[in-house]
C-alpha cells in the first residue's frame, strides 16, 4: 500500500450543521474523553499520505491539531459534497478517500480495502450488511467538474452524484460497529457505555 498511500489524502468530513445533535459541533462531541473527530483521525492518518478537515465552524479547535482545514467555497452548509469539492480544490494529490467526522470505529484499512476493489471507478464507497456509507469513500479527482456542475444545479445527495459518476460500492463485512454514525446526544451516550 505504500505506493499508493503517496497517491492519497484523507480529509474528515465535519462542515455539518450538525441539527440532530441540537446545533452543537457533532465532530467536537466527546466519546471516551475525545473529540469524536479525533477517533476518526486517528484511524484514517495510518492509511493516506496526510490529512485534513473540512469544517466551517470552530476553527480554532481544529487549529490546534496542526492539520489543514478547510472549508466550503459554497454557501449555507450545502451538505458532504461541498466539502469534497473544497477539499478537491485545495489538495492537488490524484486521490482523497473520505470518512465523516462522526464514524469513530471505522476500519483502520479501510481506505486500502477501497483501494484495492476501486478497478477502473472514478469513485468507491463502503457498503455494509445494513446500507450504503457514500461519505466513506475514496474519489479520484477527475470527478471535479461533474461535481461543481451536480452541486450548480441545486443537487446534494452523495449517493446519486457517487452513482451517476459511475462509482462502485464495495462489500465490507465487518461488524456494524465498524460504520457506526454517531448523530445524537443519546447515541453518544449509548456507544459511552457499550465501549
Amino acid at each position: 500500500m505504500s505506493e499508493q498511500r503517496e497517491t492519497i489524502s484523507g480529509v474528515i468530513l465535519a462542515g455539518g450543521r450538525s441539527s440532530r445533535m441540537g446545533g452543537q459541533d457533532k465532530a467536537q462531541m466527546r466519546l471516551q474523553g475525545k473529540p469524536l473527530w479525533q477517533h476518526v483521525w486517528q484511524r484514517l492518518a495510518p492509511q493516506v499520505q496526510d490529512v485534513s478537515i473540512s469544517a466551517n465552524r470552530n476553527l480554532e479547535c481544529y487549529q490546534q491539531s496542526h492539520l489543514r482545514i478547510i472549508s466550503d467555497t459554497l454557501p449555507d452548509y450545502p451538505g458532504p459534497l461541498a466539502g469534497m469539492l473544497s477539499a478537491f480544490q485545495q489538495i492537488n494529490r490524484p486521490w482523497i478517500a473520505f470518512s465523516a467526522c462522526d464514524t469513530p470505529f471505522i476500519p483502520e484499512d479501510y481506505v486500502i480495502r477501497l483501494w484495492q476493489q476501486k478497478r477502473q471507478a472514478p469513485a468507491v464507497w463502503v457498503r455494509s450488511h445494513e446500507r450504503d456509507h457514500p461519505a466513506l469513500s475514496l474519489i479520484h479527482r477527475e470527478v471535479v467538474p461533474e461535481l461543481t456542475r451536480y452541486l450548480a444545479s441545486g443537487e446534494r445527495r452523495v449517493i446519486y452524484f457517487l452513482q451517476h459518476i459511475g462509482g462502485l460500492a464495495v462489500p465490507f463485512h465487518d461488524n456494524e460497529l465498524a460504520f457506526v454514525n454517531i448523530n445524537t446526544p443519546e447515541e453518544l451516550l449509548h456507544y459511552e457505555r457499550k465501549i
